[in-house]
């Protein structure tokens, strides 16, 4: 895949990625905003085959409160890029679970803001320390 996420495989079951991700991500102090689950969402919208295909696939919208704020007052347009999303994929078949974190840097590379991009190297360091802790598990 391309470098715009930071990614970890893991040898846990979805059920048991998703809560270490869950746990990881309030450990470097976010909080899940927003949770889309892709199977449900294709199940119900385009039926059973395309649900299996994607196979089990929640997006969580993690949100560190400060680290949004000191952004937000840097530049409000950013809200379009928030909250950072954090993927927990095992595809059909796969014996692995894959969870990958938007790498901020790539959120804000087109921002001349000092402040913006000091929150970015913020968000990044927790972003990967929860990485490191779920790979860890």
């Amino acid at each position: 895949s391309m470098s715009y996420t930071h990614t970890v495989t893991v040898a846990l079951s979805y059920e048991d990625a998703t809560a270490r991700t869950r746990e990881a991500l309030a450990e470097q102090g976010f909080g899940v905003l927003t949770e889309v689950d892709i199977k449900a969402t294709f199940h119900k919208k385009l039926g059973a085959a395309a649900a299996e295909a994607v196979g089990d696939y929640v997006i969580l919208g993690a949100c560190n409160p400060t680290l949004a704020s000191k952004a937000l007052a840097a530049e409000p347009e950013l809200g379009a890029l928030l909250p950072c999303n954090v993927v927990v994929r095992r595809g059909p078949g796969d014996e692995r679970t894959t969870v990958e974190a938007i790498d901020p840097q790539t959120m804000v590379k087109l921002s001349a803001s000092d402040q913006v991009r000091e929150v970015a190297d913020d968000a990044d360091t927790r972003l990967q320390a929860a990485l490191e802790a779920i790979s860890g598990a």
